[in-house]
């Protein structure tokens, strides 16, 4: 296996990724809260956990790939009341967003993808084990964990208790005995959805369903623990606390956290409202290409949303479908050696997707040389190939119609002689209907053929490239 360095949040730095069984790597993300649809920045980190999911299996590794669902939560309920519908009829219809757009961006499904609500009894057996050790306690059927108990709180956050506050990402509670303590089980109150425990009716905390879920599936000491640099405190801080005053052990080996998706300088959101819905940005661009908008820059850092980036990303993805057109050719043979062992360094590298793109964009130039000068040029599709399908840009077939015209393309969709205009107010049809899978097919086929599709208020223009 290559060495590979990634960036540990609890270490503050560039490490070697050793996993703790040799050949075998287990991954746990903080997945959705499905209160409504996903806006942009959840599918950058869904996209960038994804990219690590391929490369690790790429080059040899077993992986084991954890990502919950979070659907119960005080922010479901509270959209279910506003929506006067059941926390049931709420989370289904967000759960089905998030997976028809993680689909759309041709992410990988998770090994698993457990739901909270099917792991209470395991939260219950977590917490009567906490308050047994002296770790947490129960106030009026709550039960909240005695943050000054754990003598590495902080440890990751880098948060001393001193400087904390009440109120500032710290939920305030009366019946707290610390301000600092979080809760780990909540009362049922009237009209909400509860189960029975110990302590009586009432549902998790939002914390320890990640830590429950994270040791049933993955064990103590697993090798990576995912999610947005938004979750660094109080949620990750709080799985730590939680799960090693239980064990003992170390909770995570390795945190990896992605950076923020920016509009306008301001960080998405739901509660601010702030937002680019995804399945709108979907819509109105090749979801490949909303892919390759993430990727190109570092998952650590910042991304800023604009137009004019998503633009640039749809024009890079046509010249990598060009290539790969105007090759005309299988991967037949070897990748060639020099060029994968350029992208590897790049991917192991911090996750360099980056760098990795332009180990791709630079094969795309020595390809087109080549191809001018009448070369073979085999290996460099081959290897053009196997980066693609790391970076997760073939989801979708790129291939031109039999003989390269609109009526060819036209006739795979059922429409004999048709035209581009036929071809639109077929997509126009299959938008209306949700129909996405046809729709994006339709507009890829259009790339393939160097036409593209600007949606406008006054319906969808083409042009030639």
């Amino acid at each position: 296996m290559p060495e590979m360095r990634l960036y540990n949040t609890l270490e503050r730095a560039t490490v070697p990724f050793v996993p703790a069984i040799p050949g075998r790597v287990s991954i746990y993300l903080c997945g959705p809260t499905v209160q409504s649809e996903p806006h942009l920045g959840h599918g950058r980190s869904a996209v960038a956990f994804d990219v690590l999911y391929r490369y690790l299996r790429w080059v040899g590794y077993e992986v084991e790939f954890v990502r919950n669902v979070t659907d119960i939560d005080d922010k479901i309920i509270a959209r279910a009341n506003e929506l006067g519908v059941t926390v049931d009829q709420v989370a289904a219809e967000a759960s089905a967003a998030f997976s028809g757009a993680n689909e759309r961006l041709g992410n990988l499904r998770p090994t698993e993808e457990p739901l909270a609500t099917e792991h209470i009894p395991e939260m219950i057996e977590m917490i009567g084990m906490l308050i047994d050790s002296g770790h947490a306690y129960e106030a009026e059927g709550n039960v909240y964990f005695a943050v000054r108990s754990f003598a590495e709180y902080g440890k990751l956050s880098r948060h001393d208790l001193g400087d904390l506050r009440a109120g500032e990402r710290v939920e305030v509670d009366d019946r707290k005995r610390d301000p600092l303590d979080f809760a780990l089980w909540k009362a049922a109150k009237p009209g909400e959805p509860s189960w029975e425990s110990p302590w009586g009716g009432g549902r998790p905390g939002w914390h320890i369903e990640c830590s429950v879920m994270a040791r049933e599936y993955l064990g103590d000491g697993f090798d990576i623990h995912g999610g947005g640099s938004d979750l660094i405190f109080p949620h990750h801080e709080n799985e730590i606390a939680q799960s090693e005053a239980v064990t003992g052990k170390t909770f995570a080996r390795n945190w990896m956290h992605n950076g923020m998706l920016n509009l306008s300088g301001e960080k998405m959101a739901k509660s601010t409202g702030h937002v680019v819905t995804l399945l709108g940005a979907l819509d109105e661009w090749d979801p490949l290409a909303v892919r390759l908008f993430y990727l190109r820059t570092h998952y650590r850092k910042p991304l800023d949303y604009s137009v004019s980036a998503l633009v640039d990303a749809e024009a890079s993805l046509g010249r990598l479908r060009a290539f790969r057109r105007r090759s005309d050719t299988g991967p037949e043979g070897s990748a060639h050696p020099d060029i994968l062992d350029r992208f590897k360094d790049a991917m192991d590298d911090d996750l360099d997707v980056a760098g990795a793109l332009a180990v791709v964009f630079d094969t795309v130039r020595q390809g087109n040389v080549a191809l001018d000068a009448g070369k073979d040029i085999s290996s460099l599709v081959a290897a053009f190939d196997e980066m693609m399908e790391v970076l997760g840009l073939t989801a979708r077939e790129i291939v031109e119609a039999d003989d390269g015209s609109v009526a060819a393309l036209a006739q795979e969709f059922g429409i004999a002689g048709g035209s581009v205009e036929d071809l639109l107010d077929l997509r126009a049809e299959a938008r209306r209907d949700e129909d996405w899978e046809t729709a994006d097919a339709i507009r890829v086929g259009l790339l393939g053929l160097d036409i593209t599709i600007e949606d406008t208020a006054d319906g969808a223009r083409w042009h030639r490239n």
